[in-house]
């Protein structure tokens, strides 16, 4: 009984923090406060930069997004080099949070039901400094994939915490910055085209990679 505590504390916090959330309507609050975050980027960018940071590192916990999300917002807050950075590091912090979670209240009692499942066995626990790397390829090229769901479902692997953070944020790279720029390309009628040109070339090239991969190793699993 002792090993379900763990995850009765994570689901009761979880549940909380939604209804906290739904209560007080923080997600439209922070949607809503994106114009007033536009204009801090130009009077105070420090400051603007780490309310993106604290706000997406939460929101990659409770939210169940697709990271393709938090790209798009840094996309429209900030120029696409620096949003495509700071999308990193806020995303990259708020998968560590989660990962971290699952470990440590889900890890002992739901990774023995998850070994039940050959195929699951094989990909999250089996050489999993092999093939939990080639899940994060796959996973992270392309970020449509529900973001929080992933970092919980990986923090109930056996992948080392510092595997999965440094290839969590290079992984994203690409597919980050490729949304960063088609948002800045929307916001930013001068260079338009270019930013639309180069996040159409980032995103066929991000395709092209994840169906090598999936072809490469998945198939040949």
């Amino acid at each position: 009984m002792s090993k379900f505590i763990k995850p009765a504390i994570f689901l009761v916090s979880l549940a909380v923090i939604i209804l906290v959330s739904h209560h007080y309507g923080l997600n439209d609050k922070f949607m809503n406060s994106l114009p007033y975050i536009r204009e801090l980027v130009i009077e105070s960018p420090v400051k603007a930069a780490l309310i993106y940071i604290i706000a997406t590192s939460l929101a990659c916990v409770v939210l169940a997004l697709p990271g393709a999300a938090f790209a798009l917002i840094a996309g429209l807050l900030f120029d696409p080099l620096t949003g495509t950075f700071l999308c990193l590091v806020a995303a990259t912090l708020g998968a560590v949070l989660a990962f971290i979670s699952a470990r440590y209240f889900l890890r002992d009692s739901v990774k023995p039901m998850l070994e039940k499942s050959l195929i699951l066995k094989k990909f999250l626990f089996d050489d999993v400094q092999h093939s939990g790397v080639i899940l994060l390829m796959i996973t992270r090229l392309v970020p449509l994939f529900p973001f929080n769901l992933q970092n919980f479902a990986y923090g109930l692997t056996d992948i080392k915490l510092i595997t999965y953070a440094l290839y969590t944020f290079l992984f994203m790279a690409p597919g980050a910055a490729a949304f960063t720029l088609g948002a800045a390309g929307i916001t930013d009628s001068e260079r338009r085209g270019l930013y639309l040109f180069l996040a159409l070339t980032l995103a066929v090239i991000v395709t092209l990679i994840g169906a090598f991969v999936r072809k490469r190793f998945v198939k040949q699993s």
